[in-house]
């Protein structure tokens, strides 16, 4: 009797430590708030398992506009963002969501066009003077008005140029709040101007009549940053594995990574965490 009632309780403990231990295999993944940019471009699909099979952690990747990945990481549910509107990281830091920014790594951002052209932009590198150009001719234009990344730096673009966008717009202006890919296809389907970051054109596979009319620009320059969310404003958020997802972007092997990533012989990204944020 008492060998059986030793042998159940052993069973017993023997399960427990079998369900705890799948419970700790299934519990290494992490959800990281991102832009669309990183997933249409493809760069999650090649850097993420590289990470994976080196550590064993799963990332599971939320893509949205950049000013929505913070707000979903305010919310306490992300462990780490990883997004580009610099402005915005910094006021998140400040109001205590945010352990510390790092530089991932840039590209830049493209004004797509039809090849028709009918602002006769195509082929200049001012960006400011094409806008111009753009709405006083009112050529069609499509803005992702999501408070992402790529929309933040489309309506500093509009300031620069003298341009008070929301007095400008009319019909011309597709104001469509949504994703990088989504404002690509509205784009081709009118054929309008878009501002696209590099890395999702040079992956987006429908582009009919549209190319890169403007590029270049200084003030076209995108930088990427990663943060880890704060544990003191949200508990349950995964430090140890959230860490070391960063850890490994900005180490050498990932800045690699990155820099390995290629569409049609072209980098999409440059890895700069070296350089200091």
């Amino acid at each position: 009797m008492l060998r059986r009632h030793f042998l159940f309780c052993l069973s017993a403990l023997l399960a427990l430590a079998a369900g705890t231990a799948a419970t700790f295999a299934e519990d290494r993944s992490i959800v990281v708030a991102s832009t669309t940019s990183t997933q249409d471009s493809g760069l999650f699909g090649h850097i993420l398992p590289v990470f994976k099979d080196k550590t064993g952690i799963e990332v599971k990747v939320v893509a949205l506009g950049t000013g929505q990945a913070l707000d979903l990481a305010r919310r306490g549910d992300a462990d780490v963002v990883f997004v580009h509107a610099k402005a915005q990281e910094e006021k998140f830091l400040e109001e205590g969501h945010g352990v510390k920014r790092f530089d991932v790594m840039y590209n830049d951002f493209v004004l797509i066009g039809p090849k028709s052209d009918p602002a006769g932009v195509a082929g200049t590198s001012d960006i400011v003077a094409a806008l111009k150009a753009i709405q006083e001719k009112q050529a069609p234009f499509v803005s992702r008005g999501d408070r992402s990344g790529t929309h933040v730096a489309e309506l500093k673009l509009w300031k620069d140029a003298g341009i008070d966008i929301d007095a400008a717009k009319g019909p011309w202006y597709r104001d469509i709040g949504q994703g990088m890919g989504a404002a690509l296809n509205t784009a081709g389907a009118m054929n309008a101007y878009v501002l696209s970051d590099r890395g999702t054109w040079l992956s987006f596979k429908n582009r009919g009549d549209l190319e890169v009319v403007v590029e270049g620009d200084k003030r076209l320059f995108n930088q990427y940053g990663v943060m880890l969310v704060s544990p003191d404003k949200h508990p349950n958020v995964k430090v140890d594995l959230g860490q070391a997802f960063i850890d490994w972007l900005i180490s050498p092997e990932g800045q690699q990574t990155i820099a390995n990533y290629k569409v049609d012989g072209q980098q999409l990204f440059f890895p700069n965490a070296s350089q200091g944020s």
